[in-house]
């Protein structure tokens, strides 16, 4: 019986590690082939280098930016987005009618082409626009993507305005599985309604909360679009991601092998940032008796 089941186990399983093997596990082997040589996508031929492009890209001041700047971006939209997400949530959760028609509102930006969203910001925030001439008309001039900090506060908020319905979905549904005889016995206990959301619904939420930071974390490693469109990594190499910097060196400067190890070390990066970030999300949950 426990042979049929293993059978029936890898049966069902199958489509899945086929999924993986030709989608995840060739193009990673492809990549490292290609980390090794200076292949420059036009040429029949590849010369195998070893792992000088690797060397390159550590000491590479463009790449050290995209590493830097994912946690700079990291800073600003992860608590901006759950912030916003968790305010969301409560107050469509408090709704008695409409509560599906709101959320689907507020899903909307998610489901919207990220290429449309960053052009129609950056004709909003042009210089001759009605926003920047209406502060102007005040004495405040500001040039919102030529400035290293501001180019990272607009891409920030521009992705926090697209994922915001979408963590917002995760953590209602976490409100809705809240059972309402823990607020009860707490009003019974004498909590206040100002205490209730701190000690009774935050705690409770744990679970959704892990999910949603765990998602919003990984999407400062995948930052490509709205920088591509806004800024293209500038002013300098304020705003360069990992992606840019992937895309740059692939199809501008035609460096397909160097490319390839920057994507292997931003892979790398990528896997040891959210396995340490899980491990002390894991710790402070456990610290705060929420798990």
């Amino acid at each position: 019986m426990d042979q049929r089941n293993n059978k029936l186990g890898w049966l069902f399983t199958s489509p899945y590690l086929i999924y993986s093997l030709i989608f995840f596990f060739g193009p990673l082997i492809w990549s490292f082939f290609l980390s090794i040589t200076d292949w420059d996508l036009i040429a029949p031929t590849f010369n195998f280098v070893g792992f000088a492009n690797f060397m390159d890209a550590l000491q590479d001041s463009s790449v050290h930016a995209a590493f830097w700047n994912t946690y700079k971006f990291m800073m600003i939209f992860v608590p901006l987005v759950i912030v916003l997400a968790i305010g969301v949530a409560v107050l469509v959760h408090g709704l008695h009618r409409f509560k599906s028609l709101f959320l689907i509102g507020f899903f909307l930006p998610y489901l919207s082409s990220g290429v449309v969203s960053a052009l129609i910001v950056k004709g909003l925030l042009s210089y001759t626009s009605p926003v920047n001439v209406s502060l102007r008309s005040i004495g405040l001039d500001i040039n919102w993507l030529g400035s290293p900090f501001s180019a990272l506060c607009v891409v920030g908020a521009i992705l926090a305005w697209k994922f915001t319905g979408y963590y917002a979905l995760i953590i209602t549904s976490g409100l809705e599985s809240i059972d309402k005889e823990v607020y009860e016995a707490a009003a019974i206990d004498g909590v206040k309604d100002s205490q209730r959301f701190w000690r009774i619904t935050l705690p409770l939420l744990y679970p959704s909360l892990y999910t949603t930071l765990i998602l919003a974390f990984g999407v400062t490693f995948g930052i490509f679009t709205e920088v591509y469109q806004l800024t293209g990594g500038g002013p300098g190499h304020a705003t360069n991601t990992w992606q840019m910097e992937i895309f740059k060196q692939a199809f501008q400067n035609m460096q397909v092998g160097y490319a390839s190890a920057v994507a292997l070390l931003a892979s790398v990066a990528t896997f040891i940032s959210i396995f340490v970030i899980r491990k002390i999300l894991e710790i402070w949950g456990k610290r705060n008796g929420w798990v």
